[in-house]
């Protein structure tokens, strides 16, 4: 140790560490840097790593440094972070050249190291500190461009962050994300730049059948700190699209039918309301169901309309009677086969029951009668018979 210290009196050795001590401003030069590895060979010891330095691009932390030149043999390293004031192992007896400390938390400051080793030998620790959301690099954000008629529309993706979920960007980290957006015509020099705070962005008016290129970075205006830009995107423009006349009168026509159709349901909605309401609040008359069901037979509505005589102009109807049961005195009176007849004038006509009919000669028929014409038949005496209004079924 004396020996070195009279070759170089600004190097001493203090507890087996070497320490470089710089007594005057002309002791060493910046070319005498390079002198340091082979006074450590000199004095056998293993030398520090060198250029150490953090590379951390969207919060993906490597330690990365260079390995000094040591004739002996290959040197490893172990890496180191402090947590809680104690030093944790990252990395150990590597032979790489640099350690991943993306595992870190992404706020407050961190203190990292590395040291060479070699056998049961080793160097100093090179420590360095960093915070990781100050400084992180910002990564270039992905985009997709579409050309539309004389447009560029643009969707921009921020970047993931390291060691979380597909759905974690870098905008979840930075409330303030914007992205800093540069278009310019292929292969001219001036460029238009333009900032958005979404992931959508519409570049207009642009001229027709033109190829422009766009390129995209991350910006946070809180921090005035910009990111990587991303590859450049070109993609060329359309001619300006314009509906024609006649497109136009389509949608208008097409319009006016819907609105017309529109109109008529609606219309008609309202009618049928108007008729269900009609119905349940004044119902109509109907006929007693025994008249219905005999109606509804298909033997008897045929007899019906075959039975009556054609119309006239002179001839008189009378009221119709409807008797349903036979009357005690046409019970006991089988022979007659006419009900009491009503007043003169009157003429109804009467409906005879079932046992009349058939003691008259009819076989399950029903006989309508007229009565005002019988009664001009009593009066009248024996003569030809008279045309009557009679129903047979």
């Amino acid at each position: 140790m004396e020996m070195a210290g009279r070759l170089l009196p600004g190097v001493r050795a203090r507890r087996g560490v070497l320490d470089m001590v710089i007594l005057g401003g002309n002791l060493f030069e910046e070319k005498s840097c390079k002198l340091f590895p082979f006074i450590f060979t000199a004095l056998g010891m293993v030398p520090p790593p060198e250029t150490v330095r953090i590379n951390s691009v969207n919060f993906k932390n490597i330690l990365q440094w260079e390995s000094p030149a040591f004739p002996k043999g290959n040197l490893t390293f172990t890496a180191q972070y402090q947590s809680y004031r104690k030093f944790q192992d990252m990395c150990t007896n590597t032979s790489l050249k640099e350690c991943d400390f993306s595992s870190l938390s992404k706020y407050g400051d961190h203190t990292l190291r590395v040291r060479a080793e070699f056998a049961s030998e080793h160097s100093d620790w090179v420590n360095i500190t960093f915070c990781p959301v100050d400084d992180t690099i910002l990564g270039p954000p992905g985009m997709q461009v579409e050309a539309l008629a004389n447009s560029l529309h643009m969707r921009f993706l921020a970047p993931n962050i390291e060691n979380e979920p597909e759905t974690w960007t870098m905008r979840n980290i930075y409330n303030s994300w914007a992205y800093n957006v540069q278009y310019w015509k292929n292969g001219s020099d001036e460029k238009c730049s333009i900032t958005c705070q979404y992931d959508f962005e519409v570049l207009r008016d642009l001229e027709p059948w033109t190829t422009y290129c766009v390129q995209v970075q991350g910006f946070l205006p809180d921090r005035n700190k910009t990111g990587e830009w991303s590859e450049p995107v070109c993609e060329q423009t359309a001619k300006a699209e314009t509906a024609p006349s006649w497109m136009a009168i389509v949608v208008l026509a097409g319009s006016v039918c819907l609105a017309f159709l529109f109109l008529l349901g609606f219309f008609a909605l309202l009618w049928c309301v108007y008729k269900k309401t009609k119905s349940a609040f004044s119902p109509g008359n109907s006929l007693p169901q025994h008249l219905k069901e005999f109606l509804g037979c298909p033997h008897h509505s045929r007899l019906l309309v075959f039975s009556f005589p054609l119309s006239e102009e002179n001839e008189v109807f009378d009221k119709l009677s409807v008797i349903t049961q036979a009357s005690e005195s046409s019970r006991q009176n089988p022979g007659d086969g006419r009900s009491p007849r009503t007043p003169p004038g009157q003429g109804p006509i009467e409906l005879a029951s079932p046992e009349d009919a058939h003691s008259a000669g009819y076989d399950n028929t029903l006989l309508l009668l007229s009565a005002s014409e019988g009664d001009r038949g009593s009066s009248q005496g024996p003569g030809p018979p008279e045309p009557t209004s009679a129903l047979e079924l």
